[in-house]
């Protein structure tokens, strides 16, 4: 080993000497800091834990404020659920009013064509009612079979190769609500032999 190497681990080893405090660890050697002495506390440190104790409460902080969150949320969506036909059902109460007056005409009066007429308000006033809420009929007879929008019940041989795959009949009607399907149509569709 040359000199050069050997002063360059020297200096190497002075400064490690300088920036790491040297811990005693046995009683009877002399040392510069003993195990059994309270840790030197700097600004530093103190700053530190205090940064810490602050991101703490900060967390403690946002956590009861979301576990608050969610149970409200909770507590909101319950209400919305027991709540949500309110709404169309207080619509409804209408039209069993209707439905009530119309049976009590019904047993009072012989007179086919007024029972009729009343009946058929009374269906009227509950369609409008419905398609006010966003109720509409599925328009399937006569339209090709789509599975997206219909459930074919059966099929049946039709004599039109053009009536191939399109809805022959429909045995319950489908619906959208809000543009959305509530119900699938239920359909024959015709096949070509």
């Amino acid at each position: 080993m040359d000199e050069k190497d050997q002063t360059l681990e020297d200096v190497q080893g002075t400064l490690q000497e300088e920036r790491t405090p040297e811990i005693n660890t046995d009683e009877s050697i002399a040392g510069s800091i003993d195990l059994g002495d309270p840790p030197v506390e700097t600004p530093e440190l103190e700053k530190l834990r205090e940064q810490v104790r602050e991101k703490e409460d900060k967390y403690l902080r946002l956590y009861a404020e979301f576990d608050n969150f969610k149970r409200r949320n909770a507590r909101e969506r319950i209400e919305l659920i027991q709540t949500a036909g309110k709404d169309v059902i207080q619509s409804l109460l209408e039209v069993l009013d209707d439905c009530t007056r119309a049976e009590r005409q019904l047993t009072q009066t012989d007179e086919l064509p007024q029972i009729r007429e009343g009946v058929q308000l009374v269906f009227n006033k509950f369609r409008r009612t419905l398609q006010a809420k966003g109720l509409k009929e599925m328009e399937s007879l006569g339209a090709p079979f789509d599975p997206d929008r219909h459930e074919a019940i059966t099929e049946i041989p039709v004599p039109d190769a053009a009536q191939a795959g399109q809805v022959i009949d429909v045995v319950e009607k489908g619906y959208f609500l809000h543009d959305k399907i509530i119900r699938f149509a239920k359909v024959v569709v015709g096949k070509h032999p």
